[in-house]
């Protein structure tokens, strides 16, 4: 990737279609503080979901059909804890097999510098057995900050999880460049029927140096990433250091460049000029408003045809959300619509549609 400065003008504003956008009120309610994940239910009929909230460190039980009000799904208070603004209950994913083996995978953070944690929880009935614990795996921390991350299984049956460089700034340990280390790495682990994980044995890493849980690397802080449920290929949102917010198709063993490059410029000196994935699209940290890059997803739905394989995404800070053209490699994204809200995440229906998820206390569905 050469070091060459990233794009600084000005987001384009049109959309790709001819049509308007806007955030269409799907599901508010006191008590959703702080939301950061979503998840619909297996084996509810998609009549039922879980809302994530990251401070109050539980998971909401809600309906989408309205037929009852949210209630407590999982209290795990008692685990979680950091009094950070990137601590907290940070994601949670349901076991493919969820129907069957009753099992729930959460990722948080018990507050630095202890490690941060991926366990797994059983779900007897309608709520989390608090007390059924099982830890998969612990990343040691050191600091409050760049937790990532999100734990969610892929179309492979294997459980990936994105994790921050650790913390500081400029990457103080030179965790992203560390094949060593798991920090700033996105992984990925078999987890179904296993009493822990198991490495599947296809991961680039495995007899090859480099520990053997890495699916890809250096990443700053990979807070959102998803899946396209068309082509299966993984997208994600890097969150910058101060100058460039970056969009990345990660693939198995790219090297995605921090702390050597951010977005396409370089930050450290005396980095190679090559062997590095480069981003998928940039955009400047402080460009209207901008802070925080919320990676979504490729559009799959029905409701907007002319988004389809678009991959929407926002800015934390600015409320922006942008379409990038998945399937053409030269296109750039474009502003569809300028929210007042903070977006901390986007879930997937399962009839493709996109819920923006925000610290407004209230869930949006992308539409017109």
């Amino acid at each position: 990737m050469p070091a060459t400065a990233a794009p600084t003008q000005a987001p384009v504003t049109e959309p790709p279609g001819p049509a308007t956008y806007g955030l269409a009120p799907f599901m508010s309610d006191g008590s959703f503080n702080q939301i950061v994940d979503f998840a619909v239910i297996p084996g509810t009929n998609n009549a039922e979901a879980i809302v994530v909230s990251q401070t109050d460190e539980r998971i909401l039980r809600v309906s989408l059909t309205g037929s009852f009000a949210p209630t407590v799904y999982g209290d795990l208070s008692g685990y979680v804890g950091g009094g950070g603004n990137e601590e907290g209950l940070l994601s949670a994913t349901f076991s493919p097999d969820f129907v069957s083996d009753r099992r729930i995978y959460v990722y948080y953070t018990p507050g630095a510098p202890s490690p941060t944690v991926l366990s797994r929880f059983n779900v007897p009935g309608d709520t989390i057995d608090a007390g059924s614990e099982r830890r998969i795996i612990e990343v040691p921390d050191f600091a409050s900050n760049h937790n990532g991350g999100r734990v969610l299984f892929g179309p492979d049956g294997y459980l990936y999880l994105s994790l921050g460089d650790g913390g500081g700034g400029g990457d103080p340990q030179e965790n992203g460049q560390n094949l060593d280390s798991l920090l700033g790495k996105v992984l990925r682990m078999k987890v179904t029927g296993e009493d822990r994980y198991s490495v599947p044995p296809d991961n680039p890493f495995v007899g090859a140096g480099g520990l053997d849980e890495i699916w890809a690397w250096g990443f700053r802080n990979p807070w959102r990433y998803s899946f396209d449920r068309a082509t299966g290929e993984l997208w994600l949102g890097d969150v910058g250091q101060g100058s460039f917010e970056e969009v990345d198709l990660v693939v198995r063993g790219g090297n995605y460049g921090w702390d050597c490059y951010e977005g396409f410029a370089e930050y450290e000196a005396g980095c190679p000029a090559e062997g590095f994935q480069p981003p998928r699209a940039v955009y400047g940290t402080h460009d209207a408003g901008s802070c925080a890059v919320t990676g979504g997803y490729v559009y799959r739905g029905g409701a907007l045809p002319e988004l389809v394989g678009q991959y929407v995404f926002a800015d934390y800070c600015s409320g922006l959300i942008w379409a990038l053209d998945a399937g053409n490699p030269s296109a750039q994204p474009v502003v569809i619509i300028d929210s007042e809200h903070s977006i901390s995440s986007f879930a997937e229906l399962p009839d493709g549609e996109l819920l923006v998820l925000t610290f407004s206390k209230a869930i949006f569905r992308l539409g017109r």
